[in-house]
């Protein structure tokens, strides 16, 4: 790789790592919403969905720069442009840089997996709490 190639791709992975970061704050903060839904501590709830709003502006902001990024590694290396992805940017690159790439899109997808499911769940103890809280208002 130039020059160019090892500041874009260095700009793209310290991006994916913040990313990386954000999503596990973001699982954990999933998990403590979780505790005060069953615990209904309503005081704590606001607070906790006020961080989780904070935080999933953050994380779009770096998804934003995210895809800058990879657009621009993917046109230094002859990718797809249009629709960079991480696995097909790695094929681009020489192994090391590769392996780097398939590393963090691997827990990445775990990250976001394990986020959707929490929220799910999280969703479903809301829903049920304010179930039982209408039928208590009945």
């Amino acid at each position: 790789m130039d020059a160019s190639h090892d500041k874009s791709f260095l700009k793209l992975t310290s991006n994916l790592d913040e990313l990386t970061k954000n999503y596990r704050l973001l699982l954990d903060l999933l998990r403590r919403e979780k505790e005060l839904l069953i615990g209904a501590d309503i005081e704590k709830l606001n607070q906790c969905n006020h961080e989780k709003e904070n935080l999933l502006y953050k994380i779009r902001t770096l998804d934003s720069a995210r895809e800058r990024y990879a657009k621009e590694l993917a046109q230094l290396i002859g990718a797809d442009v249009a629709n960079p992805r991480l696995l097909e940017l790695s094929k681009k690159v020489s192994s090391k840089e590769g392996d780097r790439l398939r590393t963090i899109h691997a827990t990445l997808e775990i990250l976001i997996k394990r986020v959707t499911e929490l929220n799910k769940e999280n969703e479903q103890y809301a829903s049920s709490a304010l179930s039982v809280l209408n039928g208590a208002m009945d």
